[in-house]
């Protein structure tokens, strides 16, 4: 330090970008927990804007969040008849279960449905995870989905160059024929609606038999097995 020079502060980040990396969550999750009163920055109740250093003991429901943290992130071949949530739903186990201790605080990036298979990313780093889902990053995501019957023409141009109206918006996916059948079609799509692709089919008189993701962004299945997972790096 040059003389007559003041000591370098550490830089302060805010409460809510902290809290959406350590805890895996949205930064208005995040704001959700503050104005709720359940986070403290050294013992006293932190509120909206609040912004923070490695100096300060940052408690969530009185747990302390440590500041620095090393990052995990897992790319999961699911099988069908697995949950994603962490409790078993009836009998239907979780796919929690599949993962020694040390990651089962992993949270999934997306969902699958039950009677869905294929890739699905777990970490901790909550931003990793908001740029993979939100609708304004568009990441694509490819699935092998066969149909009950072979898919007419007609449903197909509507399909993918129309969009089908859902309740919860139109819907519109790419479409590529994987053989003679019609049944069989590699789909993609850059949103992440609940079951929107069976709700798409759905729509226009179809019934989807399997549901299969290999590619989600960057990150493909890469030959892993039903059940099996390995860890990736970052690349967003």
């Amino acid at each position: 330090m040059q003389p007559g020079q003041e000591p370098q502060q550490p830089s302060k980040i805010r409460l809510n970008k902290f809290l959406a990396e350590r805890l895996g969550i949205s930064r208005r999750q995040a704001d959700d927990l503050i104005a709720a009163g359940k986070v403290t920055i050294s013992d006293k109740t932190a509120t909206l804007g609040d912004r923070i250093d490695k100096n300060d003991k940052v408690c969530y429901n009185k747990k302390i969040v440590p500041f620095e943290v090393s990052y995990t992130y897992l790319a999961l071949n699911k099988p069908t008849n697995y949950v994603c949530s962490r409790k078993r739903q009836g009998d239907t186990p979780t796919i929690y279960e599949l993962l020694p201790p040390e990651l089962q605080d992993l949270k999934t990036v997306g969902r699958l449905d039950k009677d869905s298979s294929g890739l699905i990313l777990l970490t901790n780093d909550g931003d990793f995870a908001f740029s993979m889902t939100h609708p304004k990053f568009a990441k694509e995501k490819l699935y092998i989905v066969e149909l009950s019957r072979a898919l007419e023409p007609l449903h197909q141009q509507m399909i993918a160059d129309f969009g089908i109206d859902l309740p919860d918006g139109k819907s519109q996916m790419g479409l590529a024929r994987l053989d003679d059948t019609r049944k069989k079609w590699q789909v993609s799509i850059s949103e992440g609606r609940n079951r929107q692709i069976r709700r798409t089919f759905a729509a226009v008189g179809y019934e989807v038999v399997s549901l299969h993701r290999i590619q989600f962004g960057k990150y493909q299945l890469a030959g892993l097995k039903p059940g099996e997972f390995v860890k990736v790096d970052k690349s967003i």
